[in-house]
């Protein structure tokens, strides 16, 4: 951990980081089943069709994000967030596994240490404030799908993914000065969050993406042969 004297900040990604699902694509699952059943079912497998398909032609990660929200144009904003609440309360407590425990420990840790934990994500705040009031997380770092008079317009306005991260995190730090980035931490779980890890002195990968673990050793190597 870091030198409990000096201010740090814990930046942890969400999505098979600190939970083992997807939480977009599994409260989609939720939703439309929870409101249409097999009807729902067909077109989750619909959705979930095309978005695989534009992955797999090479669509950005963060055109997949924002097609994602256009699927909910129209919906008030107070009937997700509570059907959001509804997923949380019975997936953590119904699913097996549905924190990675090591990561929860670890950003417990951070707490008892004196850091801030700030949670980073492609998800939106429905599925997020859960929880982040469960690990006690002071920030959400997230994408923010727009609304209208209390309904989603389908548009987002950054998707905080790859990229995004590294800018919204940034910006978190900038606004506080007396934090250094180096004494900072963060933690991943694909090469996506690279630009994320890449901002402070302790980055950490969560599970076994190769790339990532490579290219954070190379960068390990690198600082320490720069020492």
């Amino acid at each position: 951990m870091s030198d409990t004297s000096r201010t740090y900040t814990v930046f942890s990604d969400v999505d098979e980081t600190l939970i083992t699902v997807k939480s977009m694509f599994d409260f989609l699952h939720y939703r439309l089943v929870r409101l249409h059943g097999a009807a729902g079912e067909e077109e989750y497998e619909r959705i979930m069709a095309v978005l695989r398909r534009r992955a797999a032609d090479g669509v950005p990660r963060e055109e997949i994000n924002r097609a994602y929200y256009r699927h909910y144009a129209g919906e008030d904003v107070a009937a997700v967030t509570a059907l959001a609440d509804d997923w949380f309360t019975e997936r953590a407590a119904s699913t097996r596994g549905f924190w990675i425990d090591s990561t929860r420990e670890a950003l417990h840790r951070h707490r008892a240490a004196g850091a801030s934990v700030v949670l980073v994500s492609g998800s939106f705040p429905p599925l997020l404030e859960p929880l982040a009031r469960e690990i006690g997380a002071d920030a959400i770092l997230c994408t923010r799908p727009l609304a209208d008079s209390g309904t989603y317009t389908g548009e987002v306005a950054v998707p905080v993914i790859g990229e995004g991260k590294r800018e919204a995190v940034r910006a978190h730090l900038s606004s506080r000065p007396d934090t250094d980035p180096q004494d900072c931490w963060a933690y991943g779980d694909h090469v996506s969050d690279l630009p994320m890890l890449e901002l402070v002195g302790h980055p950490v990968a969560v599970g076994d993406d190769p790339e990532l673990r490579e290219r954070l050793a190379l960068r390990a190597e690198t600082t320490a042969a720069a020492r």
